[in-house]
């Protein structure tokens, strides 16, 4: 037995203290941009995120929908394991056809579908438009768009037809297939539409160019996008079928891999990563972890991982703590293992990512991980509250919610990444709710721009320059309650 003589830190405990704000201090000079994978010391990493936020591996938050979106504001999600292997690549795939600027074909109903049938199927998928093929597939004949704009159930019946509200395909100015995006956008722009199809020579659609997109691209130019201009995407892995899940989800296009597990200090993230680049070599990416302390870290690292992740038990949904004691303050974890990430890059020349993996409540815990040293986080609570994620939107007691789940629940049932075997026999995770927060897009803007002003406030305009530069001061509990205690909040805006 050792005990070490420390008190497990969590983010909450700490305070930046401002450092110098000098001329360059602005918020168009910071760069938040960080490494993925492994790297030479002074060369780039082969993967680099211009935004530091990549999405848990849930099923209650990655899907293909909030990786396109979170790829787009410059992050990168993982899409969960806890599923058949044909679906997980189904998922990945799925993300690497949106091409950016052209979205894949996926959302289709039949003319003879209701208006209350493509009503839910616009909300279920979050999508503004569907496109109306004669069998409602993706590979059916086009015959015209349904937008949210062309119904209104004050005017029109639920069991209306869709056929009488579409607009036809003869009435609307079409692409072609492989035709440019900035070609694409001009016809859009000049059609006056809010969607743009773009159909082949054997009248099947190939790819829809939207008007939303363009703008989104215009405030968000650092997208997540390969060299073929296809959207990044991560997925999870485990330590069971990898030899089958791996070269399915490389055929996909997954463009890193992660394996996902509670505790990831064992021989048997060791046994994948040597799988990997056996068969692979540099070619596919792959990080591993969970892990707390140094020496999990040098054991993933030595054995090849491209990233580490660091945190157990930290999750808002994670009780791995209560149920196994086991874990430790995310604070804590993370001093010692930035650390030994620099440690061995100085020792190796090869400097290894890592990923801060829950212990994260409010957007101020975000930078006091990268003041401690995180290279990108990976949040599980903060996406599944938004449109973008795969749970569903509910209300209960009138207040919208998102339905959130840990993957050592009983609903998600992933007995694997605790160690469990085949069967759950105890839970790690809960299952319950989180307030609904609306778009992605809306809220990682904040986000950002909060991380930029703490930056600026702390005299940093890059990730590394806060890391090595940054204050931070332990603070106790009497700290935030005066924060709070002296007046009774206004939620209500003041007018005028």
């Amino acid at each position: 037995m050792r005990i070490l003589p420390e008190i497990s830190r969590t983010f909450g405990e700490y305070l930046l203290v401002p450092n110098l704000t000098d001329e360059t201090c602005t918020p168009d000079n910071v760069d938040l941009s960080a490494p993925l994978v492994r790297h030479r010391l002074g060369q780039d990493s082969p993967i680099r995120i211009a935004t530091p936020l990549t999405s848990a591996i849930m099923g209650a938050v990655s899907s293909p929908q909030l990786a396109i979106a979170l790829a787009q504001v410059g992050g990168l999600s993982f899409i969960h394991q806890n599923q058949p292997i044909a679906e997980q690549a189904g998922m990945v795939s799925a993300v690497k056809k949106h091409k950016a600027g052209f979205r894949h074909n996926d959302v289709n109903i039949k003319p003879s579908a209701t208006l209350g049938e493509a009503d839910e199927l616009l909300r279920s998928t979050g999508r503004d438009a569907a496109v109306v093929t004669d069998d409602g597939s993706p590979s059916g004949a086009f015959l015209g768009l349904i937008t949210t704009q062309d119904f209104n159930f004050h005017r029109h019946h639920v069991g209306d037809s869709v056929e009488s509200r579409m607009r036809r395909g003869a009435e609307l100015v079409t692409g072609t297939a492989g035709m440019s995006l900035s070609t694409a956008n001009s016809l859009l722009w000049d059609s006056r539409q809010d969607v743009l199809p773009l159909v082949g020579d054997d009248g099947r659609v190939t790819a829809l160019v939207q008007r939303r997109d363009y703008e989104l691209h215009k405030q968000f130019s650092n997208e997540s996008v390969d060299a073929d201009k296809q959207f990044r995407v991560g997925a999870g892995v485990n330590t069971h079928d990898y030899r089958e899940r791996i070269p399915a989800l490389v055929e996909a296009g997954a463009d890193v891999l992660c394996l996902d597990s509670s505790d990831g200090y064992s021989v048997w993230q060791r046994n994948v990563l040597e799988f990997v680049r056996t068969e692979y070599g540099d070619t596919v990416r792959i990080g591993a972890g969970n892990v707390v302390d140094a020496r999990g870290f040098d054991y993933l690292a030595d054995a090849g991982a491209d990233f580490v992740k660091v945190g157990i038990g930290g999750g808002s949904i994670c009780i791995t703590r209560d149920q196994k004691g086991i874990g430790r303050g995310q604070a804590s974890a993370l001093a010692e293992i930035v650390a030994a990430r620099d440690a061995y890059a100085q020792r190796t020349g090869e400097y290894v990512p890592l990923c801060s993996d829950g212990g994260v409540l409010h957007d101020s815990h975000m930078a006091v991980a990268f003041a401690f040293g995180a290279d990108f986080l990976m949040l599980g609570r903060y996406f599944a509250r938004f449109t973008e994620s795969p749970a569903p939107l509910v209300k209960v007691r009138g207040q919208a919610l998102k339905e959130y789940w840990g993957e050592g629940s009983a609903r998600a049932r992933n007995a694997a990444r605790y160690g469990q075997g085949t069967e759950l026999h105890f839970e790690e995770g809960v299952d319950g709710y989180v307030p609904f927060a609306g778009s992605l897009y809306d809220n990682v803007k904040v986000t950002l721009a909060k991380l930029r002003s703490t930056m600026i406030s702390c005299g940093s305009t890059t990730l590394r320059r806060f890391h090595e530069t940054a204050t931070l001061v332990q603070v106790s509990q009497q700290t935030f309650v005066q924060n709070s205690e002296d007046i009774e909040r206004n939620e209500r805006p003041t007018v005028g």
